[in-house]
């Protein structure tokens, strides 16, 4: 962007310099007698100036519509960037939700299992514990589940911005 703005700010030095010339030129009207042939030259000379200024006029208008829809590209650019580590964040966020919840589920098995166990070897067996640890481990299974629908949500999330990015490289 650096060059644009150089050339920008050379080629508006050039246009200075243009005019204080022209207008440092005589007025025909007060110039004296003048040569007619020096005056055509003098006329072609400013035409072709006055085309040249015109030509770096666009240039700079040309230099300036790249560099605004440059910044306008970075900027989208930069929304989606956002967009995307807000996704990503929700995604992990609910994925430490469920493995949290499945280490909760799984602890409590452990401790109904080993009551169960104790129960069992002291030759009384007790229906609720049983119960209790039936729906501890289908517990644990569900959150284990959900545990791994969050991770492959994850996956493909990830997955999905890396396609997107090779997608749009190959387009520019």
């Amino acid at each position: 962007m650096s060059d644009i703005d150089d050339l920008k700010h050379r080629i508006s030095a050039a246009l200075e310099r243009i005019e204080q010339g022209v207008e440092a030129l005589p007025d025909v009207a007060e110039a004296p007698a003048a040569d007619t042939g020096e005056l055509d030259r003098l006329r072609a000379e400013l035409e072709r100036v006055s085309s040249e200024n015109a030509n770096l006029k666009t240039q700079v208008e040309s230099l300036e519509a790249a560099k605004a829809e440059a910044e306008a590209r970075s900027d989208v650019a930069r929304v989606e960037a956002q967009t995307n580590y807000q996704h990503q964040m929700t995604a992990v966020s609910r994925f430490d939700g469920e493995l949290q919840s499945l280490r909760e589920a799984n602890r409590q098995l452990r401790a109904n299992n080993q009551a169960l166990r104790d129960a069992n070897a002291a030759g009384v067996g007790e229906p609720h514990l049983i119960n209790k640890g039936l729906m501890a481990e289908l517990e644990g299974l569900r959150a284990d589940r959900a545990a791994e629908e969050a991770e492959a949500s994850a996956i493909l999330g990830e997955l999905k911005n890396v396609l997107d990015l090779q997608g749009t490289s190959e387009v520019v």
